[in-house]
């Protein structure tokens, strides 16, 4: 196939460097240390089930839920080498 001036497999790269970023970024988003008793932010007790099923856990399940729900705003699209970025 005719790339012009891109490399063989430069589509492929672009597409690893996009899904090693989302999960860097979700990584990222994992909780890490001791959890709490107590959400951080409402102090609902947070059930015993939850602190075991999540690591670390901060949040109350409905706290986390808004919470993931601002986050999914963000599209994460990667342009570098897009077409449309090198265009303008």
């Amino acid at each position: 196939m005719a790339t012009g001036w891109a490399g063989d497999g430069a589509v492929q790269e672009q597409i690893d460097a996009t899904v090693k970023d989302g999960i860097a970024r979700a990584r990222a988003k994992l909780p890490s240390g001791p959890g709490l008793r107590h959400c951080e932010e409402c102090d609902v007790p947070i059930p015993e089930a939850r602190r075991r099923a999540v690591p670390g856990v901060r949040l109350c399940v409905a706290c986390q839920s808004a919470r993931d729900q601002e986050g999914a705003a963000f599209a994460g699209y990667n342009r570098r080498g897009s077409k449309d970025s090198q265009l303008r």
